[in-house]
């Protein structure tokens, strides 16, 4: 719809910035400094580290999951200010509020240089046509680069600018962790002046339509428990007023005239309620209780949607259910069909990259998503909810180009890695069908490689990576498109060990069990009948008595009898747990424990579900 030509005008007083890098290049803290250097809090010491990063998740793992807005003032001059997730499986995060932009500050660490995820945020953030302002961080670190890190970012841009102007941007040097920025590695000033100088003069101001009819697009969502769903969103022309009535213009053509009950703007860590607000301006609104990301609150007498938010499609899936071994219901708050289908379906309203389909059994859903840590998160959140389900291996999307041919998704994998290392690493990436694009020796020892590999490849790939190189190196990767199906890809697991009686795990029989292999549970870990309880070193599943207790006697053989020998239980994580598993087997999530167990619990059900696959063929 033809948009409602009107003079425009400049909100001097206003910036709107994004914070874009790849994972752990230093956002987060970087906004530390600046919240804290803006006297937001009465004593900047102790407001701590990761402010923003207030989700359990994110300072467990280090990393931030959720975009989130925040809001300093600086020569009283208000600077809105998205700190966005680093990693490619929350790209979808990216793009969604990049749109709520005027600029960008683009990390980039300086040792690491540009990373698969730096390329994807800045190319969405060129193609808005956003202003950047690049920031070297981590400048201080014993083996940083940092004439070859400005290098390698140039090129970057080279290779994404859409406009010549976009090859101009200023160049900053920081220690986000100690507050300093500087126009010069060796010129650092004690604060991040010079970095609040720079977005004052570089990022554009807002310039907008005031007297034109309201419009807003819906980028983000937040909930109170007294007030309901609250939409997040810049105004995008007009302005808007507690009081008004405003139409949703959803994506898929629905319409709702609502009332706004509150508005507030972002300011400091909280938000603070106003009576109007004015194009340009990143508000708050409540009132419209089915506010959807992607959705155009609009003036009732001219409804004219903005476009929508383009966001990429997810690459792996994998069904979640509902816990149907002997244990269900025991642990977990919600575990019924009903309860997992809303949640779920109550997540596609702010994870936009996210897709939820029902299957062909009604307990079952198909769950889509960017890559393994996207869906990961996901089962851990609704788990500390008290969510008790089961998952199934991820397994990649297909689909058929316009010639009808198969094709998977492959994404571009970065890996720096230390010279005694680059034999074992092309080894383990070629049996997962990827290829060489790019490798580059610093002359100090460091390897940089470049591969091409389906996404298949990655499930897995982060334990045996960090298992072959002892620790030494980084992977990071990104989508890069669609090529034809590249054939079966071998297998690199092996069997595994079966509970074959329900009780308690005792020391005797887990002792027995580490006579064929590793186990993953300790003595007084109850189990069942199929549990999976350890791994085998052959191809072959083994049935094993983990419940088995030593028989009485009067007689010792030695003191040595007395006390078993064990070797320590190997405890998976979420992620080692998703990679483990078969095609035959399943894992079981609830609020306290994860279980790998087998579809079919019993011997005998398995036994008969074999002999039936060899005859069909």
């Amino acid at each position: 719809m033809t948009q409602i030509p009107a003079r425009t005008v400049t909100q001097t007083g206003l910036r709107n910035i994004a914070i874009i890098a790849h994972v752990d290049h230093g956002k987060t803290t970087l906004v530390d400094g600046l919240l804290k250097q803006s006297h937001v809090f009465r004593d900047p010491d102790a407001a701590g580290n990761l402010i923003m990063d207030s989700n359990d998740l994110e300072r467990e793992r280090g990393i931030t999951i959720l975009a989130k807005n925040t809001a300093i003032t600086y020569n009283d001059i208000k600077i809105n200010v998205i700190d966005t997730p680093g990693h490619a499986d929350f790209g979808g995060e990216v793009e969604r509020v990049l749109n709520m932009a005027d600029g960008c500050l683009l990390l980039v660490d300086a040792v690491e240089g540009p990373m698969p995820q730096t390329r994807t945020v800045l190319m969405r953030a060129l193609e808005l046509g956003l202003r950047a302002v690049v920031v070297i961080n981590k400048i201080d670190r014993a083996n940083a680069r940092v004439e070859e890190v400005l290098s390698m970012t140039q090129d970057l841009f080279l290779d994404l600018a859409t406009d010549p102007e976009q090859l101009e941007f200023p160049v900053l040097y920081t220690i986000a962790r100690d507050g300093r920025a500087g126009f010069a590695p060796d010129e650092l000033a004690p604060d991040l002046r010079p970095l609040l100088d720079t977005i004052v003069s570089i990022i554009p101001a807002p310039e907008v339509a005031l007297d034109a009819p309201a419009q807003l697009l819906v980028a983000s969502l937040d909930y109170d428990t007294h007030r309901g769903r609250i939409a997040i969103g810049r105004v995008h022309r007009g302005r808007v007023h507690s009081g008004d009535t405003l139409v949703q213009l959803a994506p898929d053509g629905e319409t709702q005239r609502q009332k706004v009950t509150s508005l507030a703007v972002f300011e400091g860590l909280g938000k603070r309620e106003v009576e109007g607000a004015e194009a340009g301006e990143i508000v708050a609104i409540t009132g419209f209780a089915e506010a959807r990301i992607g959705a155009t609150l609009a003036d009732p007498e001219h409804p004219e949607a903005l476009d929508t938010i383009a966001i990429e499609e997810p690459t792996l899936r994998l069904t979640f259910g509902v816990n149907t071994s002997p244990f269900a219901g025991r642990d977990g708050q919600y575990s019924t069909s009903r309860q997992l289908r809303e949640r779920l379906f109550r997540e596609l309203e702010t994870n936009l990259s996210l897709r939820v389909a029902p299957t062909d059994q009604p307990d079952v859903f198909a769950v889509s998503g960017r890559g393994e840590l996207h869906l990961s998160i996901l089962v851990e959140t609704m788990r500390r909810e008290g969510y008790e389900f089961q998952v199934s291996r991820p397994e990649v999307i297909t689909k058929r180009d316009e010639h009808g041919e198969l094709v998977e998704p492959v994404e571009q994998l970065t890996i720096s890695t230390t010279e005694e290392h680059v034999g074992t690493v092309t080894e383990l990436v070629g049996a997962r069908k990827a290829r060489m694009l790019d490798m580059v020796n610093d002359g100090r020892g460091n390897v940089r490689l470049e591969f091409a590999i389906p996404t298949r490849g990655l499930i897995g790939l982060r334990n045996a990576f960090l298992t072959a190189t002892k620790g030494n190196g980084t992977m990071a990767s990104r989508l890069i498109g669609y090529e034809p199906w590249m054939g079966s890809m071998q297998s690199t697991r092996s069997g595994v060990l079966v509970a074959s009686e329900t009780g308690t795990a005792l020391a005797h029989g887990l002792a027995n069990a580490q006579e064929r292999g590793i186990t993953f549970i300790e003595p007084g870990t109850e189990v069942y009948e199929g549990m999976i309880v350890g791994q085998n070193p052959r191809t072959n599943d083994i049935a094993v008595n983990v419940c088995r207790a030593k028989k009485l006697t009067n007689m010792r053989s030695s003191t040595a009898d007395i006390a078993i020998k064990m070797t320590p239980a190997t405890i998976l994580s979420l992620e080692q747990c998703l990679d483990f598993l078969a095609d035959d087997e399943l894992l079981e999530v609830t609020p306290k424990a994860y279980r790998l167990r087998k579809r079919l619990l019993t011997q005998d059900a398995r036994n008969k579900a074999r002999k039936h696959a060899a005859q069909t063929g």
